[in-house]
């Protein structure tokens, strides 16, 4: 793979309501180690339907494309996690 800048490491996926896969085309090395991982691991679920020197195109099921909400700790969970790690920290 060539070295591209940051901003051309971009990711896509791609998906409509009338099919059941969804299209990622990434060009992030990162995100192409994890999803080659997934094709080895699940190859019945993941594939890789394309590449070039640069980049990949996987298809796998759009319903394991998900969305999260930021996750909100309170301030009292912080502090006994902070108190918790100091404890760890100290050995």
């Amino acid at each position: 793979m060539g070295k591209l800048s940051k901003y051309e490491q971009e990711t896509i996926i791609n998906f409509n309501a009338g099919e059941s896969d969804a299209e990622v085309f990434t060009r992030d090395k990162a995100v192409i180690r994890k999803l080659d991982s997934l094709v080895n691991e699940y190859p019945e679920v993941y594939k890789c339907i394309g590449e070039t020197d640069i980049d990949k195109t996987y298809s796998m099921p759009k319903q394991y494309v998900s969305y999260r909400k930021p996750r909100k700790i309170s301030e009292g969970v912080k502090e006994q996690r902070r108190e918790m790690m100091k404890k760890l920290n100290q050995v």
